[in-house]
């Protein structure tokens, strides 16, 4: 879970920096459905405050 929590945050950090994108809006989209049920499951709060920090961040650069 911590390695899967990993790569998204390196992916974000590249999205969210003037750099080449490493994903595409739908690929942005796609990961927003997964990153929601982390931030909704019953699992422990450094894990869903992340999930919810990255759904935000991606959030903000789709929007």
């Amino acid at each position: 879970m911590d390695e899967a929590l990993d790569l998204l945050d390196t992916l974000l950090d590249g999205v969210s920096e003037p750099r080449p994108k490493l994903i595409s809006a739908d690929e942005g989209q796609a990961l927003m459905v997964p990153l929601g049920l982390l931030d909704d499951a019953e699992l422990p709060e450094d894990i869903r405050r992340a999930a919810g920090e990255m759904r935000f961040r991606l959030g903000s650069r789709l929007a």
